[in-house]
């Protein structure tokens, strides 16, 4: 991998948390190299505090993965970390070599994947594949991980019976409440959750988010929320980040984000899901076929004329208490 640059925090970057469990600076992601890498991430930064869910929303392709694939050290050829720093609890995760990062998945931070099905092993049974955490990671004998695993299906609501199924015997909420189960396991301080309810129905999808609720009261862990959809997003986290090309365009309390968004950008967004109560609204989606030579990414797709950004690439900056836009101070409110 590539030894990341330290670049200096620009000014207008918001200030981590009293602290955080997991502070990102000015994180750069390019996949491929020799003149024409593609830019997977640009100049994130945010942090986390403990206890605190995060959410980080965008349509597919903004980079949303990227970053949570970064910050596990996952990231696999031709992808590389060219700039940024990523500290958890004042350790430099860029800097860990392969015995250092063994240790610190799963312990420290654990994920849980978009599609469940293609994150358990077919040909193993769930048992099998939650016992080898403990096996693995704790040392345990093989009757202790199976009683600690049994434990671990009763808390996400499983019959502890089940650890004799395949993953093709189970439902798609019962699998996503397995992975869910195996990212929990030792108790990690941050928990990444990537799309965790992609492909399920509206009613698993509240049921996991439940869960997830609950296991984060009951276990104290911080998250970071992955999701396009920015309605379930606000049930659950504290503060929001909205992703687009690659960058942070906004950045608030998520119930405050959700009642005013700034960035136009994040108003095209929530403008894309149909409220379901009320007067029927017309809904206005984003124009296709961006124009070239601009320097900001949404710039060909904003409505807003007055936005001043074909010649800057706008930054966050702080237009209320905790609230962070990207815009030239000739843009939008």
């Amino acid at each position: 991998m590539t030894t990341p640059s330290q670049n200096p925090v620009p000014a207008r970057t918001p200030a981590p948390a009293q602290d955080p469990v997991l502070d990102v600076r000015n994180l750069r992601v390019e996949y491929g190299g020799d003149g024409r890498a593609v830019i997977g991430a640009d100049d994130v930064s945010f942090t986390i505090g403990a206890g605190e869910v995060f959410g980080l929303a965008g349509e597919s392709g903004c980079g949303k993965s990227t970053v949570a694939n970064a910050l596990m050290r996952l990231l696999r050829p031709p992808a590389r970390i060219t700039a940024g720093s990523v500290t958890f609890k004042g350790r430099d995760v860029l800097a860990m070599d392969p015995r250092e990062l063994r240790a610190f998945r799963w312990r420290e931070i654990a994920m849980v994947f978009q599609s469940a099905m293609n994150s358990l092993n077919p040909v193993l049974t769930v048992g099998e594949q939650i016992g080898d955490i403990f096996t693995t990671h704790e040392r345990m004998r093989k009757r202790q991980a199976r009683a600690r695993s049994g434990e671990l299906l009763e808390l996400v609501g499983i019959d502890p019976a089940r650890l004799k199924s395949y993953p093709h015997q189970l439902s798609g909420g019962m699998r996503q409440r397995v992975v869910i189960a195996m990212a929990v396991a030792l108790k990690p301080a941050l928990l990444i959750m990537d799309e965790p309810t992609t492909a399920l129905d509206v009613v698993v999808q509240q049921e996991i988010m439940a869960q997830i609720g609950d296991l984060q009261r009951e276990l104290g862990f911080s998250v970071l929320f992955i999701t396009h959809d920015m309605s379930l997003m606000v049930e659950l986290s504290h503060r929001m980040g909205v992703m687009y090309g690659g960058r942070l365009v906004e950045l608030a309390p998520a119930k405050e984000l959700f009642a005013d968004p700034l960035h136009p950008y994040t108003q095209a967004l929530m403008n894309a899901f149909p409220p379901l109560t009320g007067p029927r609204v017309h809904l206005t989606g984003l124009a296709d076929l961006p124009r070239t030579g601009t320097s900001c990414g949404f710039h060909a797709r904003c409505p807003d004329d007055r936005s001043d950004c074909s010649m800057n690439i706008p930054d966050l900056r702080e237009v209320a208490a905790g609230r962070f836009v990207a815009r030239t101070s000739g843009g939008a409110r």
